[in-house]
């Protein structure tokens, strides 16, 4: 559930279908400044940049991921599989051929949310970076698409065909989580979101994902209201999710009980990525969109520490 107090002019529970319908029309309005914006920061970062590495035949270590039921045991790697109990590790080597990389940004009506002291909704940036690491990769001469959207795309201007095809097709709102039926083992998926479900459940998702073979990056946006909890005196919050709402006489008291709460979130969320081989990349919407779109394609490319 994600509670987002009303003093700081959220929008709005969703009461009917006319609501629901009419954000999706708003996101589909945004879409062409979304991918304007989207441009001008891959643009502005790109400069010098090469293709990412990649999974395949090779004498040069890539990354390690789970083992695969059928493969060959001789690919396992002991001494990294030794150091966790709950899985078995593959030792992959680099290729050089297309790769290809689904990337999804959570558009349910959490990632609306955004305070006083920032700019944009998590929403919004949410879109940015995926829109603009698509434009990145797309040119990298990988193979991009977004699920539940458009299949893979082998094309330089796949960042303008998926930016279409959203404004045109109607997604699953209620949606946590990427639709994985176009997935495929060896593939790679890039999800962008709040993470608010309860825990165990986004665990269950993650885990789902890498049992198909899939390797995975979260990449958390946080508005900074949310991590700091700068609220005090009477404060309704509400879930934008169901419309429920909480009432708090003295909401400072809980502050530090939420605070500590919020942090062992996230330390959950970075601990299984690192326990599986993924990357987990946290965003604040206070900071510039170029700084995580840098250190994102980083982790895509190898480049930088799990």
């Amino acid at each position: 559930m994600a509670l987002s107090p009303t003093s700081i002019g959220t929008a709005p529970p969703p009461d009917t279908n006319f609501e629901v319908l009419a954000r999706a029309r708003a996101r589909a309005a945004l879409i062409p400044d979304l991918m304007i914006e989207a441009q001008r920061i891959a643009n502005s970062i790109t400069s010098g940049w090469h293709g990412r590495r990649k999974r395949g035949v090779g004498d040069t270590f890539w990354q390690f991921r789970p083992y695969d039921q059928g493969e060959s045991m001789a690919r396992i790697d002991w001494r990294r599989s030794a150091r966790d109990e709950s899985a078995i590790f593959v030792r992959d080597q680099e290729w050089e051929a297309a790769h290809t990389v689904w990337v999804w940004a959570d558009q349910s009506a959490s990632m609306l949310y955004k305070s006083e002291t920032v700019k944009v909704s998590k929403q919004s940036r949410a879109m940015v970076l995926a829109l603009a690491l698509i434009d990145i990769l797309s040119k990298s001469g990988e193979r991009v698409g977004w699920p539940g959207v458009t299949n893979a795309l082998s094309n330089r201007n796949a960042a303008e065909r998926i930016a279409t095809e959203l404004m045109v097709t109607k997604t699953e709102e209620s949606l946590a989580f990427p639709p994985l039926g176009q997935l495929r083992n060896r593939s790679e998926l890039v999800m962008i979101s709040d993470f608010l479900e309860p825990i165990e459940v986004t665990i269950g998702e993650i885990d789902r994902v890498a049992r198909q073979g899939v390797h995975g990056t979260l990449v958390h946006i946080i508005d900074p209201a949310e991590e700091h909890f700068p609220f005090s005196g009477r404060t309704e919050f509400f879930d934008p999710e169901t419309g429920r709402k909480s009432t708090f006489g003295r909401v400072e008291k809980i502050a530090t009980e939420y605070q500590t709460i919020f942090k062992a979130r996230q330390d959950t969320l970075a601990q299984h990525c690192k326990r599986l081989g993924w990357n987990y990349v946290v965003h604040h919407t206070d900071k510039l969109a170029s700084v995580a779109l840098v250190e994102l394609h980083m982790r895509l490319s190898g480049e930088a520490a799990l």
